[in-house]
């Protein structure tokens, strides 16, 4: 079967990738309906069967990256994202990082308990990952050469000797992300839009140019349009047509942007972004 890179499926996620042969996709960016949110435009799905589909589409040493949340319902958080988590280890995957996506914005502040403003990024991995290229980012308190210390029987520290290590500007950032969410415009239109900036990150992170980008529940085109913008190929699917609608016409505008000036293939696409050129290590 043809692969249908670089368009928006509209139809049943599990109905479209049953038919795609194995091995086929360097990472997935997606973030699906959960709990209360399960029913989605009338429409319900089946974890269990679609993460034994993902197992089997994702190349060795790719990626899912699994954005998702807890609801509360009676009082009490569901635990569905790591009841997901481990039947993701359950089927053959690694539970290779669990990240937190933190939120600067409280929706519904809660007022029985402290109020959540995070969801999980599960980091799943088909055996090792074989891609990754760390943000560097966090900026350092300290910075140039640095002495460490070595504690003495006495308990006392004594600086160590040599000539220090070098501590540059910025190192590599946390597994916790904070990421604000502007929505704007047409982006409104989807209930559960997450930020450009995460899709961004994870790509950049977790795959190289020319990869294969899948996101089964593509809602807005998020996923697609932070694929274009990093020179990767990408399938979308959503059971929802005015969705596919909307992330069709966004990608449509964005494969129509004018660029800057040309970057070597293995660089991103050289797109503006908070006032910054992306730019990968």
């Amino acid at each position: 079967m043809t692969l249908p890179i670089n368009e928006i499926v509209l139809g049943d996620n599990l109905s479209v990738i049953k038919d795609w042969p194995e091995d086929c996709i360097d990472l997935t960016v997606t973030s699906p309906p959960y709990d209360n949110l399960r029913i989605y435009k009338g429409f319900s799905w089946d974890f269990e069967v679609l993460a034994k589909q993902l197992f089997r589409v994702t190349k060795t040493g790719g990626v899912v990256v699994w954005v998702v949340g807890d609801a509360t319902i009676n009082g009490s958080e569901t635990g569905t994202s790591f009841k997901q988590a481990l039947y993701f280890k359950e089927i053959g995957f690694n539970l290779h990082d669990t990240m937190i996506y933190q939120k600067p914005h409280l929706a519904f502040p809660d007022t029985h308990r402290y109020y959540q403003a995070f969801e999980y990024m599960f980091i799943i991995s088909k055996g090792s990952p074989k891609s990754y290229f760390p943000i560097k980012d966090k900026k350092n308190i300290t910075t140039g050469k640095v002495h460490g210390t070595e504690r003495q029987k006495d308990g006392s520290l004594r600086r160590m000797g040599g000539e220090g290590k070098e501590i540059k500007e910025f190192s590599t950032r946390t597994n916790v992300w904070l990421m604000p969410n502007i929505r704007q415009g047409d982006d409104t239109i989807h209930p559960a839009v997450f930020p450009l900036r995460l899709a961004i990150d994870h790509i950049r992170s977790w795959s190289n140019p020319g990869d294969l980008i899948l996101d089964p529940f593509m809602g807005s085109g998020t996923t697609a349009i932070a694929a274009i913008m990093l020179r990767r190929r990408f399938i979308g699917i959503d059971i929802a047509q005015e969705y596919c609608d909307l992330a069709q016409d966004r990608v449509t505008r964005e494969l129509n942007q004018p660029t800057i000036f040309d970057l070597a293939d293995n660089k991103p696409h050289d797109r503006m972004f908070n006032g910054t050129l992306f730019e990968e290590e």
